[in-house]
């Protein structure tokens, strides 16, 4: 069985738990608490050295690092990941961007309103930056959802997964999604697709 090295807070992880989720797969979730050192430790840094998560280990011992990597295995083969050579590009050219630009930006606004006592110096203007990048990612979305369904392919794919995953709770980084008319309706486009899991389903109130 596949197993998942993951963290309640992290949603780089839950962008493979909703994947395995559409996909039906079994997969054991192994929480590692970061904040306590757990993705530092040999045993750990043994199994994935850049001590991140989230990592996938295999069947067979392989381990995948990387959300973007997870996604793309794991997607490899099923509809969530298309067989035309521009269109896997243009998944890739999201999942990029989100890593890139959408990640440096709104996930970091989150986790600094989230964990300030760990954010010294991370505040006051570079937080205030964060915020104009964090929009401007934003407006870019909304632009292209405005004329487009989904990001790639024409359909639902692991680019929209990748994008969702800190979109979702964009708000915790003090984001105001109302600005963004189509990126809400694309997230209601997700959540009513089979096999949708909400993170509150995984995590709690995480």
């Amino acid at each position: 069985m596949l197993r998942l090295y993951d963290n309640k807070e992290s949603r780089n992880g839950y962008k493979a738990v909703l994947l395995l989720s559409h996909l039906g797969t079994p997969y054991e979730r192994v929480e590692v608490d970061i904040f306590k050192g757990a993705s530092r430790t040999p045993e750990y840094l043994a199994k994935n050295p850049a001590g991140k998560i989230p990592a996938l280990e295999l069947e067979d011992g392989t381990m995948l690092a990387e959300s973007g990597a997870i996604l793309w295995y794991l997607a490899e083969g099923s509809p969530y990941l298309p067989d035309e050579r521009v269109a896997r590009a243009q998944v890739l050219r999201w999942i990029c961007y989100e890593q890139n630009a959408h990640e440096t930006s709104i996930a970091e606004s989150r986790f600094i309103r989230r964990h300030p006592e760990l954010c010294e110096g991370r505040t006051g203007n570079i937080f205030v930056e964060k915020q104009k990048r964090g929009n401007a990612v934003l407006k870019l979305m909304d632009g292209h959802l405005a004329k487009n369904d989904f990001f790639a392919a024409g359909r639902y794919t692991i680019a929209d997964m990748a994008l969702y995953g800190y979109t979702s709770v964009a708000d915790e980084g003090d984001f105001d999604l109302s600005k963004y008319p189509a990126v809400q309706a694309w997230m209601k486009r997700i959540e009513a697709q089979p096999g949708y899991v909400a993170a509150n389903q995984v995590y709690g109130g995480a």
